[in-house]
């Protein structure tokens, strides 16, 4: 018996309807799918008491006036320089750089005064900053 051979055609696997379902897939996955976008901060808020504070810490006020001075403590700076402003601050500070400063400005002051002081503290190494402000009241 002699077998002849049989042409065979090319087998192809046609991908066509598995592209289809794959992006139906997507689609469905990219519908369904939730995003989330908040922009929440994680604030860890203090707690008061009724109690006083034990001890009570020596704090520093900076007072910025109108006409451009600083008053360190009471005492006037001999210009506005931040070398000034770093020397007063230190003399006052004596090495203790953990207690507060308090800065309070004349509304009329100039904003770079303020960052004069922010950059003293921060060439200082004092963290404990704090402003002031003066609260309207109503007649």
């Amino acid at each position: 018996m002699k077998f002849k051979r049989q042409k065979m055609d090319d087998v192809q696997i046609n991908l066509t309807p598995l592209i289809d379902v794959v992006f139906l897939l997507l689609i469905f996955f990219m519908v369904s799918t939730t995003f989330n976008q908040s922009t929440e901060l994680t604030i860890d808020l203090p707690t008061a008491t009724s109690d006083a504070p034990k001890t009570q810490v020596a704090q520093v006020e900076m007072v910025i006036t109108a006409d451009g001075q600083y008053v360190i403590n009471g005492q006037t700076l001999i210009n506005e320089k931040v070398s000034t402003l770093v020397q007063g601050l230190k003399e006052v500070f004596e090495g203790d750089y953990q207690r507060p400063l308090i800065i309070t400005a004349d509304a009329k002051s100039s904003y770079d005064m303020v960052l004069k002081v922010y950059d003293a503290a921060a060439q200082l190494g004092i963290t404990k900053l704090a402003h002031t402000a003066k609260r309207d009241v109503a007649p």
